[in-house]
């Protein structure tokens, strides 16, 4: 069987830590196909990120045209946007694609920095609405109005609870019209932990483009990052990056 193809709409980490970089490392590690349409070009390191050039949006849409239309697509991952027009013209693209999507709504990088403004969060409001699963961060979810505001919206979600208090990690899966689903594990005491988000979810789109049940694919991905983390190679100053390539799926 050929692997599953993952294209993953994000921006570019020069340190190659997180967006795209580690995305791809992600998805070859675990089988897959790693395709992309670059959103942003960052500066940045371990330590924060000290530039941001945003594309065009026909750019990203003409990348998404030349992955779609020749190699094919059986699952996207959406991480930095950038603006509302990118998101705006992200949604048309897949709006008219029958494949599962995965949104990380990235809004701030683990250092801190600011990857998307007000206007570019409220444009997250269709991308949330296409996508099988959005991945919000402690701070993502209250920016999106918490929980109550999420199970209005009718969407599925996932609660990550890897920036919260204490010595469990609770992440809960919420799917309309079920029960939450709360996975757990012991807190990994680290720094090394850049790029953790963009890995789970692009984990995620990996598994379910090789056909594996939401819930499965989100639990597995959840292993894979503890893997990661535990792989750290202890690189930079600050929060760095993950061990994909030592991790185990």
């Amino acid at each position: 069987m050929p692997p599953p193809r993952i294209l993953t709409i994000a921006g570019s980490d020069s340190s190659g830590g997180a967006g795209i970089q580690a995305d791809i490392k992600t998805i070859t590690v675990l089988g897959g196909y790693a395709m992309s349409a670059i959103t942003a070009i960052t500066a940045q390191n371990t330590l924060g990120v000290t530039a941001v050039e945003v594309l065009v949006p026909a750019l990203i849409a003409a990348q998404i045209d030349a992955c779609v239309s020749d190699i094919g697509v059986d699952a996207v991952k959406i991480g930095m946007l950038g603006s509302p027009e990118i998101a705006a013209v992200v949604a048309d693209r897949l709006g008219a694609l029958a494949v599962p999507v995965v949104f990380d709504p990235v809004m701030v990088a683990t250092s801190g920095s600011v990857l998307a403004d007000a206007a570019t969060i409220a444009a997250f409001e269709r991308l949330m609405q296409l996508a099988v699963l959005t991945t919000p961060n402690v701070a993502e979810l209250a920016a999106l109005g918490g929980h109550q505001a999420m199970q209005a919206r009718g969407v599925t979600y996932l609660a990550k609870g890897g920036d919260g208090e204490g010595e469990r990690v609770d992440d809960v899966l919420v799917v309309p019209g079920a029960q939450p689903h709360v996975m757990s594990g012991s807190r990994i005491h680290t720094r090394h932990t850049h790029g953790t988000g963009c890995t789970l979810s692009s984990a995620i789109a990996t598994y379910l483009g090789k056909g594996l049940p939401l819930a499965e694919a989100v639990d597995r991905a959840r292993l894979f990052v503890r893997s990661a983390l535990r792989a750290a190679p202890g690189f930079g100053a600050g929060s760095g990056p993950l061990g994909h390539g030592e991790a185990r799926g």
